[in-house]
Protein backbone atom coordinates (compact mmCIF):
# COMPACT_ATOMS: atom_id res chain seq x y z
CA UNK A 1 0.00 0.00 0.00
CA UNK A 2 1.71 3.27 -1.24
CA UNK A 3 0.27 5.81 1.32
CA UNK A 4 0.62 9.59 1.10
CA UNK A 5 0.42 12.07 3.74
CA UNK A 6 -1.02 15.56 3.00
CA UNK A 7 -0.82 18.37 5.24
CA UNK A 8 -2.70 21.77 5.12
CA UNK A 9 -2.31 25.48 6.60
CA UNK A 10 -0.51 28.88 5.68
CA UNK A 11 1.06 28.71 9.03
CA UNK A 12 2.94 24.91 8.40
CA UNK A 13 3.68 25.97 4.80
CA UNK A 14 5.35 29.21 5.31
CA UNK A 15 7.44 27.47 8.48
CA UNK A 16 5.91 29.22 11.57
CA UNK A 17 4.37 26.49 12.64
CA UNK A 18 6.83 23.31 12.80
CA UNK A 19 4.91 20.20 11.64
CA UNK A 20 5.61 18.04 13.38
CA UNK A 21 1.89 16.28 12.92
CA UNK A 22 3.68 14.55 9.86
CA UNK A 23 6.82 13.11 11.67
CA UNK A 24 4.47 11.67 13.99
CA UNK A 25 1.88 10.13 10.91
CA UNK A 26 5.11 9.22 9.70
CA UNK A 27 6.52 7.36 12.29
CA UNK A 28 3.44 5.20 13.37
CA UNK A 29 2.81 4.22 9.96
CA UNK A 30 6.44 3.17 9.52
CA UNK A 31 5.99 1.06 12.99
CA UNK A 32 2.87 -0.52 11.88
CA UNK A 33 4.70 -1.87 8.49
CA UNK A 34 3.29 0.85 6.46
CA UNK A 35 5.13 2.68 3.46
CA UNK A 36 4.85 6.70 3.15
CA UNK A 37 5.72 6.93 -0.15
CA UNK A 38 4.87 10.90 -0.30
CA UNK A 39 4.67 13.82 1.75
CA UNK A 40 2.98 17.50 0.47
CA UNK A 41 1.65 20.57 2.03
CA UNK A 42 -0.30 22.99 1.03
CA UNK A 43 -1.80 26.34 2.30
CA UNK A 44 -4.78 27.22 2.78
CA UNK A 45 -5.75 27.88 -0.82
CA UNK A 46 -9.00 26.26 -2.25
CA UNK A 47 -7.57 25.69 -6.32
CA UNK A 48 -3.85 24.63 -4.57
CA UNK A 49 -5.65 21.91 -2.08
CA UNK A 50 -7.35 20.72 -4.87
CA UNK A 51 -4.68 20.10 -7.20
CA UNK A 52 -3.13 18.31 -4.15
CA UNK A 53 -5.87 16.18 -3.69
CA UNK A 54 -6.18 15.36 -7.38
CA UNK A 55 -2.47 14.59 -7.91
CA UNK A 56 -2.33 12.27 -4.98
CA UNK A 57 -5.28 10.15 -5.66
CA UNK A 58 -3.30 9.65 -8.95
CA UNK A 59 -0.31 7.93 -7.23
CA UNK A 60 -1.68 6.91 -3.71
CA UNK A 61 -3.50 3.96 -2.83
CA UNK A 62 -4.17 5.72 0.52
CA UNK A 63 -4.31 9.31 2.05
CA UNK A 64 -3.98 11.10 5.42
CA UNK A 65 -5.36 14.61 5.02
CA UNK A 66 -3.75 16.68 8.06
CA UNK A 67 -5.55 19.99 8.92
CA UNK A 68 -8.06 22.14 7.75
CA UNK A 69 -11.46 21.04 9.87
CA UNK A 70 -11.69 23.98 11.76
CA UNK A 71 -14.81 26.52 11.96
CA UNK A 72 -12.82 29.23 10.48
CA UNK A 73 -13.32 31.18 6.87
CA UNK A 74 -9.32 29.14 6.05
CA UNK A 75 -10.66 25.88 7.23
CA UNK A 76 -11.27 24.47 3.66
CA UNK A 77 -10.92 20.66 4.17
CA UNK A 78 -14.20 19.78 3.63
CA UNK A 79 -15.56 21.77 0.92
CA UNK A 80 -12.57 20.51 -1.18
CA UNK A 81 -12.72 17.26 -0.74
CA UNK A 82 -16.62 17.55 -1.46
CA UNK A 83 -16.05 19.14 -4.91
CA UNK A 84 -12.71 16.67 -5.85
CA UNK A 85 -15.28 13.57 -4.87
CA UNK A 86 -17.58 15.62 -7.34
CA UNK A 87 -20.35 15.34 -4.68
CA UNK A 88 -22.25 17.79 -2.42
CA UNK A 89 -21.96 18.59 1.46
CA UNK A 90 -24.46 17.72 3.47
CA UNK A 91 -24.93 18.16 7.58
CA UNK A 92 -24.58 15.40 9.92
CA UNK A 93 -26.97 15.81 12.10
CA UNK A 94 -25.56 13.62 15.28
CA UNK A 95 -22.00 15.16 14.75
CA UNK A 96 -23.94 18.57 15.17
CA UNK A 97 -26.15 17.68 18.17
CA UNK A 98 -22.53 16.03 19.62
CA UNK A 99 -20.96 19.44 19.22
CA UNK A 100 -23.75 21.66 20.84
CA UNK A 101 -24.07 19.17 23.67
CA UNK A 102 -19.98 19.89 24.18
CA UNK A 103 -20.71 23.95 24.70
CA UNK A 104 -23.83 23.14 26.72
CA UNK A 105 -21.59 21.35 29.06
CA UNK A 106 -19.58 23.86 29.25
CA UNK A 107 -22.45 26.49 29.61
CA UNK A 108 -21.16 28.23 26.68
CA UNK A 109 -23.50 28.80 23.47
CA UNK A 110 -21.60 27.37 20.28
CA UNK A 111 -20.44 29.43 17.72
CA UNK A 112 -22.66 29.44 14.32
CA UNK A 113 -19.29 29.14 12.25
CA UNK A 114 -19.13 25.78 14.42
CA UNK A 115 -21.64 24.31 12.30
CA UNK A 116 -19.58 24.58 9.61
CA UNK A 117 -17.66 21.56 11.16
CA UNK A 118 -20.58 18.97 10.62
CA UNK A 119 -20.86 19.60 7.09
CA UNK A 120 -19.59 16.51 5.34
CA UNK A 121 -19.15 15.24 1.68
CA UNK A 122 -21.95 13.20 0.77
CA UNK A 123 -21.60 9.70 1.61
CA UNK A 124 -18.47 10.08 3.87
CA UNK A 125 -17.22 7.71 5.98
CA UNK A 126 -17.38 9.36 9.96
CA UNK A 127 -14.16 9.01 11.83
CA UNK A 128 -14.75 9.83 15.28
CA UNK A 129 -12.95 12.26 17.40
CA UNK A 130 -13.82 11.55 21.18
CA UNK A 131 -11.81 14.89 22.28
CA UNK A 132 -12.72 17.94 20.21
CA UNK A 133 -15.46 19.62 17.95
CA UNK A 134 -13.57 18.68 14.25
CA UNK A 135 -14.72 15.35 13.51
CA UNK A 136 -12.84 12.91 10.83
CA UNK A 137 -14.27 11.17 7.74
CA UNK A 138 -13.07 9.14 4.68
CA UNK A 139 -14.20 9.60 1.23
CA UNK A 140 -13.60 8.27 -1.75
CA UNK A 141 -12.03 10.69 -4.25
CA UNK A 142 -11.09 9.33 -7.75
CA UNK A 143 -10.79 5.83 -6.80
CA UNK A 144 -8.47 6.34 -3.68
CA UNK A 145 -9.62 6.55 0.03
CA UNK A 146 -8.85 9.34 1.60
CA UNK A 147 -8.50 10.44 5.54
CA UNK A 148 -9.20 13.50 7.14
CA UNK A 149 -7.76 14.59 10.44
CA UNK A 150 -7.57 17.34 12.61
CA UNK A 151 -4.61 19.46 13.19
CA UNK A 152 -4.31 19.65 16.92
CA UNK A 153 -1.83 17.35 17.78
CA UNK A 154 -3.92 15.68 20.54
CA UNK A 155 -6.64 14.79 18.72
CA UNK A 156 -4.84 13.57 15.76
CA UNK A 157 -2.99 11.15 17.22
CA UNK A 158 -5.72 9.51 19.52
CA UNK A 159 -7.63 9.25 15.71
CA UNK A 160 -4.98 8.13 14.07
CA UNK A 161 -4.11 5.35 16.71
CA UNK A 162 -8.08 4.22 17.40
CA UNK A 163 -9.47 5.29 13.95
CA UNK A 164 -7.51 5.33 10.94
CA UNK A 165 -4.22 2.88 11.74
CA UNK A 166 -7.00 -0.11 11.81
CA UNK A 167 -8.71 0.76 8.56
CA UNK A 168 -5.36 1.31 7.16
CA UNK A 169 -3.76 -2.21 8.54
CA UNK A 170 -7.29 -3.50 7.01
CA UNK A 171 -7.32 -2.33 3.42
CA UNK A 172 -3.25 -3.19 3.64
CA UNK A 173 -4.32 -7.39 4.27
CA UNK A 174 -2.24 -6.98 7.05
CA UNK A 175 -3.66 -8.98 9.82
CA UNK A 176 -3.53 -9.04 13.57
CA UNK A 177 -3.00 -5.99 16.27
CA UNK A 178 0.03 -3.64 16.19
CA UNK A 179 1.46 -1.52 19.35
CA UNK A 180 4.20 0.80 20.07
CA UNK A 181 6.00 0.39 23.12
CA UNK A 182 8.05 3.29 24.28
CA UNK A 183 11.17 3.40 26.66
CA UNK A 184 12.50 7.27 27.77
CA UNK A 185 16.00 7.34 28.58
CA UNK A 186 18.66 9.91 29.65
CA UNK A 187 22.55 9.31 30.20
CA UNK A 188 22.96 7.07 27.21
CA UNK A 189 23.60 8.19 23.36
CA UNK A 190 21.98 6.07 20.68
CA UNK A 191 24.94 3.89 19.53
CA UNK A 192 25.49 2.91 23.51
CA UNK A 193 21.74 1.89 23.64
CA UNK A 194 21.95 0.15 20.37
CA UNK A 195 25.15 -2.23 21.82
CA UNK A 196 23.09 -2.58 24.88
CA UNK A 197 20.27 -3.92 23.02
CA UNK A 198 22.01 -6.18 20.69
CA UNK A 199 20.16 -8.83 19.38
CA UNK A 200 16.84 -8.46 21.84
CA UNK A 201 14.66 -8.78 18.99
CA UNK A 202 15.02 -12.02 18.81
CA UNK A 203 13.61 -13.01 22.25
CA UNK A 204 10.36 -12.63 20.93
CA UNK A 205 8.46 -15.75 20.85
CA UNK A 206 7.94 -16.11 16.58
CA UNK A 207 9.11 -12.91 15.62
CA UNK A 208 7.16 -9.67 14.91
CA UNK A 209 9.13 -6.98 17.22
CA UNK A 210 11.20 -4.03 15.62
CA UNK A 211 14.02 -2.39 17.65
CA UNK A 212 14.12 1.59 16.90
CA UNK A 213 15.49 4.29 18.09
CA UNK A 214 14.73 8.29 18.37
CA UNK A 215 16.91 10.81 19.92
CA UNK A 216 15.76 14.04 20.53
CA UNK A 217 18.11 15.47 23.51
CA UNK A 218 18.23 15.17 26.45
CA UNK A 219 16.29 12.21 26.09
CA UNK A 220 16.37 8.78 23.87
CA UNK A 221 13.31 7.20 22.94
CA UNK A 222 13.39 3.33 22.25
CA UNK A 223 11.10 1.64 20.71
CA UNK A 224 9.58 -1.35 20.65
CA UNK A 225 6.96 -1.87 17.66
CA UNK A 226 5.11 -5.00 17.71
CA UNK A 227 2.91 -6.88 15.32
CA UNK A 228 0.81 -9.90 16.79
CA UNK A 229 -2.46 -11.67 15.72
CA UNK A 230 -4.06 -10.62 18.26
CA UNK A 231 -3.66 -9.00 21.80
CA UNK A 232 -2.83 -12.31 23.82
CA UNK A 233 -0.38 -13.14 21.14
CA UNK A 234 1.09 -9.41 21.30
CA UNK A 235 1.33 -9.29 25.02
CA UNK A 236 2.93 -13.03 24.67
CA UNK A 237 5.54 -11.51 22.91
CA UNK A 238 6.25 -7.98 23.98
CA UNK A 239 6.57 -9.02 28.06
CA UNK A 240 9.64 -10.92 27.44
CA UNK A 241 11.28 -8.28 25.92
CA UNK A 242 10.04 -5.32 27.74
CA UNK A 243 11.59 -7.16 30.82
CA UNK A 244 14.94 -7.23 28.76
CA UNK A 245 14.85 -3.56 27.81
CA UNK A 246 14.13 -2.52 31.79
CA UNK A 247 16.85 -5.10 32.92
CA UNK A 248 19.59 -4.22 30.31
CA UNK A 249 18.39 0.15 30.19
CA UNK A 250 18.24 -0.48 33.90
CA UNK A 251 17.84 2.64 35.83
CA UNK A 252 18.75 5.10 32.68
CA UNK A 253 15.05 4.62 32.15
CA UNK A 254 13.20 7.61 33.02
CA UNK A 255 9.39 7.20 32.16
CA UNK A 256 7.40 4.97 29.48
CA UNK A 257 4.81 5.80 26.84
CA UNK A 258 3.07 8.59 27.47
CA UNK A 259 4.33 9.18 30.87
CA UNK A 260 7.03 12.16 31.70
CA UNK A 261 10.22 12.02 33.87
CA UNK A 262 8.26 15.60 35.29
CA UNK A 263 5.05 13.38 36.24
CA UNK A 264 7.38 10.33 37.32
CA UNK A 265 9.28 12.53 39.99
CA UNK A 266 5.90 14.27 41.13
CA UNK A 267 4.17 10.93 41.51
CA UNK A 268 7.42 9.77 43.72
CA UNK A 269 6.81 12.31 46.02
CA UNK A 270 3.08 11.97 46.21
CA UNK A 271 3.49 8.58 47.33
CA UNK A 272 5.54 9.71 50.25
CA UNK A 273 3.93 12.62 50.98
CA UNK A 274 6.51 14.91 49.73
CA UNK A 275 6.74 18.56 48.77
CA UNK A 276 9.19 20.43 46.70
CA UNK A 277 10.87 23.56 46.59
CA UNK A 278 13.24 25.02 43.77
CA UNK A 279 16.06 26.91 42.83
CA UNK A 280 17.75 27.29 39.59
CA UNK A 281 20.22 29.12 37.64
CA UNK A 282 20.71 29.43 34.35
CA UNK A 283 17.81 27.49 33.38
CA UNK A 284 15.32 30.14 33.71
CA UNK A 285 12.95 28.47 35.95
CA UNK A 286 12.52 25.38 33.04
CA UNK A 287 12.34 23.24 36.14
CA UNK A 288 9.95 24.62 37.49
CA UNK A 289 7.90 25.24 34.41
CA UNK A 290 7.95 21.22 33.64
CA UNK A 291 6.80 20.49 36.75
CA UNK A 292 3.91 22.92 36.95
CA UNK A 293 2.40 21.64 33.45
CA UNK A 294 1.59 17.84 35.28
CA UNK A 295 -1.81 17.90 36.60
CA UNK A 296 -1.61 18.35 40.69
CA UNK A 297 1.85 19.80 40.70
CA UNK A 298 0.03 22.68 42.87
CA UNK A 299 -0.41 20.99 45.71
CA UNK A 300 3.24 19.14 45.77
CA UNK A 301 5.69 22.12 44.09
CA UNK A 302 5.69 24.71 47.33
CA UNK A 303 8.52 27.43 45.91
CA UNK A 304 10.83 27.71 42.95
CA UNK A 305 13.77 30.50 42.97
CA UNK A 306 15.40 31.50 39.87
CA UNK A 307 18.19 33.48 39.46
CA UNK A 308 20.71 34.87 36.90
CA UNK A 309 23.85 33.84 38.91
CA UNK A 310 24.64 31.39 42.28
CA UNK A 311 26.07 34.58 44.02
CA UNK A 312 22.12 36.23 43.73
CA UNK A 313 20.68 33.03 44.38
CA UNK A 314 22.26 32.34 47.93
CA UNK A 315 21.81 36.14 48.52
CA UNK A 316 18.16 35.49 48.19
CA UNK A 317 17.69 32.68 50.26
CA UNK A 318 20.02 33.56 53.58
CA UNK A 319 21.27 37.36 51.87
CA UNK A 320 25.00 36.14 52.05
CA UNK A 321 26.34 35.82 48.11
CA UNK A 322 28.46 33.09 47.14
CA UNK A 323 30.09 31.16 44.26
CA UNK A 324 28.85 27.97 42.69
CA UNK A 325 30.23 25.16 44.43
CA UNK A 326 28.75 22.24 46.59
CA UNK A 327 28.87 23.58 49.49
CA UNK A 328 26.77 26.84 48.05
CA UNK A 329 24.25 24.27 46.62
CA UNK A 330 24.16 22.71 49.79
CA UNK A 331 23.38 25.78 52.04
CA UNK A 332 20.48 26.92 49.40
CA UNK A 333 19.00 24.06 49.78
CA UNK A 334 18.94 24.28 53.47
CA UNK A 335 17.55 27.81 53.89
CA UNK A 336 15.06 26.94 51.28
CA UNK A 337 14.25 23.53 52.99
CA UNK A 338 13.71 26.14 56.09
CA UNK A 339 11.27 28.72 53.97
CA UNK A 340 9.23 26.89 52.08
CA UNK A 341 8.89 23.69 54.66
CA UNK A 342 8.99 21.20 51.64
CA UNK A 343 10.51 17.70 52.45
CA UNK A 344 12.56 18.41 49.64
CA UNK A 345 14.55 20.79 48.30
CA UNK A 346 16.23 20.69 44.52
CA UNK A 347 19.17 23.23 43.62
CA UNK A 348 20.67 23.53 39.93
CA UNK A 349 23.85 26.23 39.78
CA UNK A 350 25.36 26.26 36.50
CA UNK A 351 28.68 28.28 35.58
CA UNK A 352 29.30 28.69 31.94
CA UNK A 353 32.72 28.40 30.31
CA UNK A 354 33.18 30.24 26.68
CA UNK A 355 35.07 28.40 23.74
CA UNK A 356 36.59 29.18 20.56
CA UNK A 357 33.68 27.49 19.09
CA UNK A 358 29.89 27.27 19.87
CA UNK A 359 29.67 23.89 20.05
CA UNK A 360 32.94 24.34 22.48
CA UNK A 361 30.63 25.96 25.06
CA UNK A 362 30.23 24.61 28.00
CA UNK A 363 28.99 24.70 31.83
CA UNK A 364 29.52 23.33 35.12
CA UNK A 365 26.54 22.52 36.63
CA UNK A 366 26.48 21.18 40.45
CA UNK A 367 23.14 19.87 41.79
CA UNK A 368 21.89 19.57 45.16
CA UNK A 369 19.29 17.87 47.16
CA UNK A 370 18.26 18.17 50.85
CA UNK A 371 15.34 15.66 51.32
CA UNK A 372 14.49 13.95 54.82
CA UNK A 373 18.24 12.25 55.88
CA UNK A 374 19.02 13.00 52.73
CA UNK A 375 21.54 15.19 51.23
CA UNK A 376 22.99 14.59 47.86
CA UNK A 377 25.55 16.74 45.78
CA UNK A 378 25.97 16.17 42.21
CA UNK A 379 28.61 17.53 39.97
CA UNK A 380 28.65 17.27 36.26
CA UNK A 381 30.36 19.33 33.16
CA UNK A 382 28.05 19.88 29.37
CA UNK A 383 29.92 20.72 26.02
CA UNK A 384 27.96 21.84 23.25
CA UNK A 385 26.69 25.27 23.78
CA UNK A 386 24.39 27.50 25.87
CA UNK A 387 20.99 25.81 24.79
CA UNK A 388 22.42 21.98 25.54
CA UNK A 389 24.09 22.76 28.19
CA UNK A 390 20.37 24.37 29.26
CA UNK A 391 18.40 21.54 28.54
CA UNK A 392 20.93 18.84 30.09
CA UNK A 393 20.99 20.96 33.59
CA UNK A 394 17.24 20.68 33.68
CA UNK A 395 17.01 16.93 32.87
CA UNK A 396 20.08 15.75 35.43
CA UNK A 397 18.34 17.60 38.21
CA UNK A 398 14.96 15.90 37.45
CA UNK A 399 16.71 12.71 37.37
CA UNK A 400 18.66 13.38 39.87
CA UNK A 401 15.61 13.98 42.00
CA UNK A 402 13.93 10.82 40.35
CA UNK A 403 16.93 8.21 40.95
CA UNK A 404 16.76 9.60 44.71
CA UNK A 405 12.86 8.99 45.31
CA UNK A 406 13.40 5.54 43.37
CA UNK A 407 16.32 4.07 45.40
CA UNK A 408 18.62 4.55 42.25
CA UNK A 409 22.73 5.25 42.48
CA UNK A 410 22.74 9.20 42.16
CA UNK A 411 26.44 9.11 40.79
CA UNK A 412 25.95 6.83 38.04
CA UNK A 413 28.48 9.06 35.11
CA UNK A 414 26.36 9.68 32.08
CA UNK A 415 27.56 9.25 28.05
CA UNK A 416 28.04 13.22 27.62
CA UNK A 417 29.41 14.55 30.68
CA UNK A 418 32.61 15.97 30.01
CA UNK A 419 36.08 15.64 32.82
Amino acid sequence: MRIEILCTGDEILTGKTINTNYSHIAQRLGDAGLEVCWGTTVGDDRASLLSAFRLAATRADAVIVNGGLGPTVDDLSQQVAAEAAGVPLVLNEPWLARMEAFYARRNRPMPPNNRKQAMLPAGAEFVDNPIGTACGFAVIIAGTRFYFTPGVPREMRRMLDEQVLPRLLASAGLQGVTRLKRFHSFGIGESRADEMLAGIEALAPGGGVKLGFQAHYPELETKLAVRAADRDDLDRKLAPIEAEVRRRLGSFIVAEDDQTLEAVVLGALRARGGSLALAETFTGGAIASRLLQVEGADDIVRRGLVSRDAAALAAAVDGAAREASPATALEVCLALQQQSGATHVLAVLVTMEGGREAGDIGGAITIGLVGPEARIMREARLVGGREWVRLGAGEMALDTLRRHLLGLPTDERLDFERR
